[in-house]
């Protein structure tokens, strides 16, 4: 289904990968920028989470070029939303911080970090297989 995809579509996906790969990645201290710092180190498997969470956002956003009907966005923002809040610094959330204080976020919320990444990626893998299903299922002559 990808490979039918005309040159809008892929210029839509890659622009916002890119968007949300900034989105996700300066907030969580992934990409160094002079406004923020991580007080946490970066863990190995933050790049992959981040990468897997831009790519499939950007393909998601794609498929809803052409669409017949309005999207409904809501799992899929959700889906990135958590994603984000997987790879941040545990230390530097001040919703967790201020719920279960600085040891409980390195010592409750720091281990369900990686789950939560997991649940994301795999929503947005969802997602999109969904709407792909959905362009085969409904497909309508230009």
């Amino acid at each position: 289904m990808l490979r039918e995809w005309s040159l809008v579509r892929w210029v839509v996906a890659a622009v916002t990968a890119i968007a949300i790969g900034l989105a996700v990645g300066i907030p969580s201290g992934l990409i160094d920028t002079p406004w923020y710092s991580r007080m946490t180190p970066t863990l190995w498997w933050n790049y992959p989470i981040w990468l897997a969470t831009a790519v499939l956002g950007g393909l998601i956003a794609a498929t809803y070029i052409q669409a017949r009907t309005a999207p409904r966005m809501e799992k899929k923002l959700w889906a990135t939303v958590g994603s984000a809040l997987a790879v941040g610094c545990p230390v530097c959330n001040k919703v967790v911080v201020a719920v279960v204080g600085v040891s409980g976020a390195l010592t409750v919320w720091a281990p369900l970090q990686p789950i939560l990444a997991v649940v994301s990626v795999a929503l947005l893998g969802w997602a999109l297989q969904r709407r792909l299903q959905g362009e085969r299922r409904c497909a309508v002559a230009a």
